[in-house]
């Protein structure tokens, strides 16, 4: 099963490769500069994501960091709070951009699983007061990375939307991962979305496509959001030759994402088996999971390292957790190959 010139690589679903099919349609692309509008081929992304998300308008931006940060600038005004979950992306992972480019500060809260409780939210809304910031955008991130790629429970995410509405605050989703999401809660992508005035994806992760995230929301959002875009220097020129792939990406994604879930709860299966690691398997709900190998007497550089010398690319989080991402690029020879590599290192 083990081949010592075989990667396995767990890292993260960014490292999928585009399929045949995405390829294809690269050739085929009609393009032309999309900062003008004139490329046929983002034209029709961003019309489809709209109407596959049940928004007004879509805009196509060359990352999710990007996107996100577009997104908290459109939405805000420097010198405003934006309350977020204490462990996600936009806070982590963005190297600070909404403080630095937005000028905005972040209300950080520990979420359940990701989840903030919506009581704390509202607790957290800023009152009128001239010390005080307002709050201008709350954010949920779905699925949830640093849960695990959990996701989160429509009701309650309903529960938030109803108070950022009343409180006439925006609410946007960090949804690069939220067509796993919807394949977890077994809904259309609508179903998600419709609890959001903005929502960030990513067709570069679980969706395989090399390039690109998508943002979207109503016209008059998406039009202060292209110009933000041109700002932050992401306004691009013959673009459809990548724009192809994701619309490749959204029409054939179904398929491997439940792969991909399977994939990885065979693999937290196999994983929490092995003496010294263990796996909360009933938080794996999509295609990401930790795994606690502090009971193995190992600290995680060196595991990560001695799985690296046998083939086993993952991604260290903490002094305590591993994390695995399966996605099309990995199989399940793959992930029984993964298991054997570790319990060999263990054993």
């Amino acid at each position: 099963m083990e081949n010592q010139n075989q990667i396995y690589d767990f890292r993260s679903d960014t490292v999928t490769k585009p399929t045949e099919a995405m390829l294809e349609e690269i050739l085929k692309a009609k393009v032309g500069d999309d900062v003008y509008g004139d490329d046929e081929t983002v034209n029709q992304l961003e019309v489809m994501t709209a109407d596959k998300l049940g928004k007004e308008a879509a805009l196509y931006v060359p990352s999710g960091t990007m996107g996100n940060l577009i997104a908290v600038m459109a939405h805000t005004s420097p010198g405003q709070e934006v309350i977020l979950e204490e462990s996600c992306h936009i806070y982590l992972y963005e190297v600070g951009g909404i403080a630095r480019l937005a000028g905005v500060q972040a209300k950080t809260l520990k979420g359940v699983n990701g989840m903030m409780k919506v009581e704390e939210i509202e607790a957290a809304i800023r009152q009128e007061n001239i010390h005080f910031p307002e709050s201008g955008l709350i954010c949920l991130e779905n699925t949830h990375n640093m849960s695990g790629g959990m996701v989160l429970p429509l009701e309650e995410m309903k529960k938030v939307y109803k108070l950022a509405q009343i409180k006439q605050i925006p609410l946007h989703i960090d949804g690069a991962r939220i067509f796993n999401a919807a394949n977890y809660l077994k809904v259309d992508v609508k179903e998600i979305a419709q609890y959001a005035d903005s929502v960030m994806f990513c067709l570069s992760k679980g969706m395989s496509a090399p390039i690109g995230s998508m943002l979207v929301g109503t016209k008059e959002f998406i039009a202060k959001a292209r110009k933000l875009r041109k700002m932050l220097g992401g306004g691009m020129r013959q673009v459809g030759i990548i724009a192809a792939a994701g619309i490749v990406a959204l029409r054939d994604h179904g398929g491997w994402l439940d792969l991909d879930h399977q994939n990885a709860s065979t693999l937290a299966e196999g994983l929490n088996a092995i003496e010294g690691i263990k796996v909360d398997t009933e938080k794996v709900h999509t295609n990401i999971l930790m795994a606690d190998v502090s009971a193995t007497g190992i600290k995680v550089p060196e595991l990560v390292e001695k799985m690296k010398e046998k083939g086993l690319l993952v991604n260290p989080r903490n002094e305590s957790l591993i994390r695995f991402v399966t996605h099309r690029g990995v199989n399940s020879n793959d992930v029984e190959a993964a298991i054997k590599i570790v319990k060999e290192i263990l054993a």
